[in-house]
Formats: structure tokens, C-alpha cells, sequence
């Protein structure tokens, strides 16, 4: 096991990860309920405040920031009202543009939850899942080499959330290079591009995402995850896999060792962004040649963390280094 956790984190500080995927706004309108409505049978929240926050890939972004790296974003968005609000939000949280194509023919992808008591109440999405169109991905693919070709990358990161930026063609232009270059690659996938990521480094799904991409019904347990795993990986030709269990914890497959990490226990108030955070952490971690259980350890706690905040919230470091020191005690 890693003994000193702070020599991780002085490495995250040399670390560029170059995250490509789909990239979105998550907008909190929170107030009070006092009263349901007499128009119908649903609660009237007075509005008192609204907040746009970074999500998606760009939530990711924001993970790898505040673990000490440097995100290099790369994306596709609209050219709409919520445009300029999410343009805003990258500088404002030390993220470069650089990577960013707006496209008039899409719109940006809006997430609007609606929270009284610190409870989710509604969500409503504004979003295109359409793939990019043949030239457009093209376009996107030479942007994604230039920035490939003008920085030290040492890690890329998929973010996929089926809303069209991670097309076939765009993975598969990527991968080549990840694999020209000797990159490490770490996806977080979804189901349409599930079996797409082939000669991926780390490949992280969570369990709905495992049932709904294999055949056979996968379970929470030792022996059922070890099948899942050893079928994605005849598919893939992955080398590690992590598969996230929500409150049971990481299931970690490599060469080495098949093992479920469970979790410590939490007062969950919000899961949003806890997939982002996990692959964020196991990303950083990649270019250096650590032990499995670290990075599924580590990864557990930093998206356990967040799932104590409402709303999406990067990982604190502080916390989760002394998380992990009490981990360690723990394990004598």
C-alpha cells in the first residue's frame, strides 16, 4: 500500500490530463417549499437562488484541478444563451478554452435541478445526443492532435456521456494516437460507445453500466464481477478495470489481483458527480507505477467524499489525504 499519500499528490502537480468529452452546465435553482400548488398536486418552491456549476467533462476538469494537475479540456458546445454562462465558468475556475469548439447547429447542454431542503425535487435537461457530424468530428480530431502535438500529455481521459462528442471515429482517431504517443488512456463510458474504447488503459463502469452493456446478469458479488470483467476485457484487451458498486465500493480487475474495495460508511446526501471524481483520481494516478489497491482505494474515498455535498463539487485533498491516513491506521 502507498504509505505516504503526499508523494502522490506532489506528482498529481506535474500530471496533464487531457480530458475529452461531453461537457455540460448544471444549474441549481433552490428555495423553500411552503405550500403545494392549487393548480395541481405538487409542491410550489419560492425561488432564492440559482448557481451554474462546471459538469460532465467538465466537472472532471475541475477534479484533476483541484487534485494539483493540469486539465487540458476538449469538447463540442453550442452556440446559444447558455453558451457565454459556460465559457465564463472555465476561467473562472482556472480551466483553459482552448480545447472548446462551438458549433451553431448544437446547443449547450443545460442540467436544471430544482433543490428545497437539500433535496432534489426536479431535474430538466436541455441537450443534443446527437454525434457529431462526419466533418465536424474531423475537425474536432485535428484540434484534439494540435493540442496533443503543443503539450506533454500525460494522461487522457474519456468522459463520455452519450451526447454526441465521442463518436466512433473520434475514439478511435484518439486511441491511435494515445497508443502512437504511449499515452496511458482512462475512459468513464456509456452504453452506445460501450465496446468502442478498445486498447483502453483503465476502463471504469459502474454496475448499471455493466448490465446493460453484457448479456448475462451482473451482480454485486466476487465470482460475478470477475466474469463481467474477464468479458470485457476479451472484448477491449483492456488492462485494468474498475467497477464502480455505488455503496458496496470499487471492484478492481488487472493482471494481478480481482478484489472489491468496500467503502467507509458516509452520510450521502448527493451521488451527482461521484463517477467523475472516481475516474478523475484513478486517471491521475495512471502514469505512475502504483499498486491497483492504491488507486482503487484512493478513488473510493475521493467519490464517497463528494457524495457527502449536495450538488456537483470537485474532491478537497486535505480530506481525502487524511481519509486516507485513517484508512491506513485502519489496516494496521
Amino acid at each position: 500500500m502507498l504509505n505516504n499519500p503526499h508523494h502522490i499528490f506532489e506528482l498529481f502537480k506535474n500530471t496533464t490530463v487531457l480530458i475529452v468529452g461531453d461537457v455540460m452546465i448544471d444549474r441549481y435553482l433552490t428555495g423553500q417549499i411552503n405550500r403545494i400548488s392549487p393548480e395541481a398536486p405538487v409542491p410550489v418552491v419560492l425561488h432564492e437562488t440559482s448557481n451554474d456549476r462546471l459538469g460532465g467533462a467538465a466537472n472532471v476538469a475541475l477534479n484533476i484541478h483541484a487534485l494539483g494537475g493540469k486539465p487540458i479540456l476538449c469538447s463540442v458546445i453550442g452556440n446559444d444563451e447558455n453558451t457565454i454562462s459556460f465559457l465564463n465558468l472555465l476561467p473562472e475556475n482556472n480551466i483553459s478554452t482552448e480545447g472548446i469548439i462551438q458549433l451553431k447547429e448544437r446547443i449547450t447542454t443545460v442540467k436544471t435541478r430544482v433543490i428545497a431542503s437539500n433535496q432534489h425535487i426536479l431535474r430538466v435537461d436541455r441537450e443534443t445526443t446527437e454525434d457529431l457530424q462526419n466533418e465536424e468530428a474531423f475537425l474536432f480530431l485535428e484540434m484534439v492532435k494540435n493540442i496533443l502535438n503543443e503539450n506533454d500529455i500525460d494522461v487522457i481521459l474519456f468522459q463520455d456521456y452519450n451526447k454526441g462528442v465521442l463518436t466512433p471515429f473520434v475514439i478511435r482517431g484518439i486511441l491511435k494516437e494515445a497508443k502512437r504517443r504511449k499515452i496511458p488512456t482512462a475512459v468513464d463510458p456509456k452504453l452506445k460507445n460501450f465496446f468502442e474504447y478498445k486498447g483502453v488503459t483503465l476502463f471504469k463502469p459502474n454496475l448499471k453500466e455493466v448490465n446493460d452493456a453484457l448479456p448475462m446478469q451482473v451482480r454485486a458479488e466476487s465470482a460475478s464481477l470477475q466474469y463481467a470483467a474477464q468479458s470485457i476485457r476479451s472484448i477491449l484487451n483492456n488492462k485494468m478495470t474498475l467497477i464502480t458498486l455505488s455503496e458496496k465500493g470499487i471492484f478492481i480487475d488487472n493482471d494481478l489481483e480481482q478484489k472489491i474495495i468496500g467503502t467507509q460508511p458516509r452520510n450521502i446526501a448527493d451521488v451527482c458527480g461521484a463517477g467523475d471524481t472516481v475516474i478523475s483520481l484513478a486517471a491521475m494516478m495512471l502514469p505512475y507505477t502504483l499498486d491497483m489497491r492504491d488507486i482503487a482505494v484512493l478513488s473510493n474515498l475521493a467519490g464517497g467524499q463528494v457524495c457527502e455535498k449536495v450538488g456537483v463539487v470537485p474532491v478537497d485533498v486535505i480530506q481525502l489525504m487524511r481519509e486516507y491516513q485513517n484508512f491506513l491506521q485502519l489496516q494496521g
